[in-house]
């Protein structure tokens, strides 16, 4: 039976979906592949048992697809649309000394992204590079998505990687999948997550939430664009963008609070009861998360482009378009301000006295931090800086292939169920579960009537769904 090949485009007008649909059946294969217009896409193959069930399933797909208003296309007639990239000039420092830098990875392209915990440091760069190193420097892994890196965050134990594209991957895993796909009309700025539900902020300065099936809870306009800030927990999503910072309930998206800024937000911060805020007005605000009280103003010279705080506030450090990193008492004195010495710092985070900072020039940096350093720095008095050789370690990239097992082992397992107008859902299978639970579960590895064995699963925190953890495989 000779090959088939189906092409289909949704493309809508303004800020619509812009986005393709390719189903090719090949014998018994069935391959799709899906993504924006004018993107690689992400692909998975099916296998079915004969020549005839796979053309009905291909059948059955692009049914579905053409229910949903898309259309038969010519491939690459129809152009891609612009995707917003973050393109700031970063100015030289104004800084006398240098901050203590240990080590300094570059990457090749600016990063935004940065994810760091007590046994490794991630960096997301715009040419979709993510690196995974230790806390000495050593590059131990690499993945390759296919789109920019915006951020790298993480919900508990679960690490995410949000991308130009609108997919939002887990690499916490063996090869990235897919774990939330983000509706193309959409312009994503910033992403962060909590307990499964993941807070988007757009170029228009819109806020959505979406849950963990990818279904939109509620969606939020405001009164400001370029929204570069949120922040998740469990009761709020915090919001910021060119008029100021605002809370949302995190059910229902009901205001809880606005507060104007000094200059447009750039960046956020959270700790648990405050959010930090930086602006273009050259200021960092700590704002009380329960209504909104700016508690204390950080003052730096220059636009700022990221923060981060140690020690539950005892600290915040901040980093400017100038190249420069600061460090300021909780009750907002400036403790000292030094150069990088690569490039503006777009994202940081605190760890153990250090300092990760992703910059301008796609540096990743380690900045010892400790009060000993940071005193000799003042005085000019720096260690060598370590550059850290760019690794030949193979990228590993997004799958859709699924290991299959005969025996489930002491595994979970777990079962894909049709629920009509294309909605499947997985639930779990083996005793002692709620049978009655979604699980959190790769939507492009979904068959219906399929069942997978999962290393183990766990209950979200706020109830009502399951969550994925280590390897995903096939029982036949």
């Amino acid at each position: 039976m000779p090959e088939t090949r189906t092409y289909l485009e949704l493309s809508e007008e303004g800020d619509g979906a812009h986005k393709y649909y390719e189903v090719v059946v090949d014998g018994v294969d069935v391959t799709v592949t899906y993504g924006r217009i004018g993107a690689k896409g992400q692909t998975g193959t099916v296998t079915h048992a004969t020549p005839e069930k796979a053309a009905a399933d291909a059948k059955k797909k692009v049914a579905a697809k053409l229910r949903k208003g898309y259309e038969a296309a010519v491939q690459g007639v129809r152009q891609p649309r612009a995707i917003t990239r973050r393109e700031i000039v970063s100015r030289p420092t104004t800084a006398r000394n240098s901050a203590p830098v240990l080590w300094r990875y570059r990457t090749g392209s600016s990063a935004f992204g940065i994810f760091v915990d007590s046994e490794r440091v991630l960096v997301g760069n715009q040419r979709g590079d993510v690196w995974f190193l230790d806390h000495t420097g050593v590059v131990t892994g690499r993945y390759q998505l296919p789109n920019g890196v915006k951020c790298i965050v993480a919900d508990d134990s679960w690490i995410y990687a949000g991308c130009d594209n609108g997919n939002v991957y887990d690499v916490g895993g063996k090869a990235p999948r897919v774990a939330y796909e983000i509706t193309d009309n959409i312009d994503i700025y910033w992403l962060d997550i909590h307990d499964g539900v993941l807070g988007v902020s757009d170029s228009n300065g819109g806020c959505t939430t979406i849950d963990h099936e990818d279904e939109s809870l509620w969606a939020a306009a405001t009164n400001g664009t370029g929204a570069w800030m949120v922040r998740c927990d469990e009761n709020a999503i915090f919001h910021g963008h060119s008029a100021g910072v605002q809370a949302f309930a995190a059910g229902d998206g009901k205001e809880l609070w606005r507060t104007k800024t000094r200059g447009g937000v750039l960046f956020g911060w959270q700790e648990k009861d405050d959010v930090y805020a930086g602006t273009s007005g050259n200021k960092v605000h700590r704002i009380a998360k329960s209504d909104g009280t700016i508690r204390t103003t950080y003052d730096c010279d220059a636009s700022v482009f990221s923060c981060a705080t140690a020690e539950n506030g005892k600290y915040v450090f901040a980093g400017d378009s100038s190249s420069t990193v600061y460090c300021f008492a909780e009750d907002g004195k400036r403790l000292w301000k030094l150069g990088t010495t690569c490039g503006s710092a777009y994202s940081m985070q605190y760890h153990d006295e250090r300092l990760y900072i992703v910059t301008t020039d796609g540096s990743l940096a380690c900045i010892d931090v400790s009060e000993a350093a940071i005193e000799a720095a003042q005085v000019g008095t720096v260690p060598q800086v370590r550059d850290v050789k760019a690794a030949t370690i193979e990228a590993v990239v997004p799958t859709t292939e699924v290991a299959t097992t005969t025996e489930a082992g002491t595994g979970v397992v777990v079962e894909c169920v049709d629920q009509g107008g294309g909605r499947l859902r997985v639930h779990v299978v083996t005793a002692g579960y709620e049978s009655g639970w979604n699980v959190q579960f790769p939507k492009n590895v979904r068959v219906a009537g399929a069942r997978y064995v999962v290393d183990s699963v766990h209950p979200a925190d706020r109830g009502g769904f399951y969550r994925v953890r280590g390897e995903i495989r096939r029982l036949v």
